[in-house]
């Protein structure tokens, strides 16, 4: 489970960077055995947080619980916001520009 904690902090590393040389502006991250969070924003305007923990520790049922949401600025010059939980029930996205069913 801590391979998934890290992994996932590197993930967040690696959606920073972007091909135009964008700079990162903040870099923050607490990664501890059973939970994380970071913060990240880059001067090409995204930014990036999450945070997650280990639910039902020990248990045959344990599982990573995460909430979050990162931003961009579209090629249309909007910003566009993703808020999002991923957990048991899967990962679920909600932003004004996704639609709903």
């Amino acid at each position: 489970m801590k391979f998934v904690i890290v992994f996932v902090a590197l993930f967040a590393l690696a959606l920073a960077a972007d091909p135009k040389d964008a700079e990162t502006l903040r870099y923050d991250a607490n990664v501890e055995p059973e939970r994380y969070d970071f913060n990240v924003a880059t001067s090409d305007g995204k930014n990036f947080q999450e945070q997650g923990e280990i639910e039902n520790l020990g248990s045959e049922d344990e599982a990573i619980a995460v909430k979050g949401s990162y931003s961009y600025v579209g090629d249309d010059g909007q910003t566009y916001t993703v808020n999002y939980i991923a957990d048991k029930n899967g990962f679920q996205p909600q932003g004004a520009h996704i639609p709903v069913a």
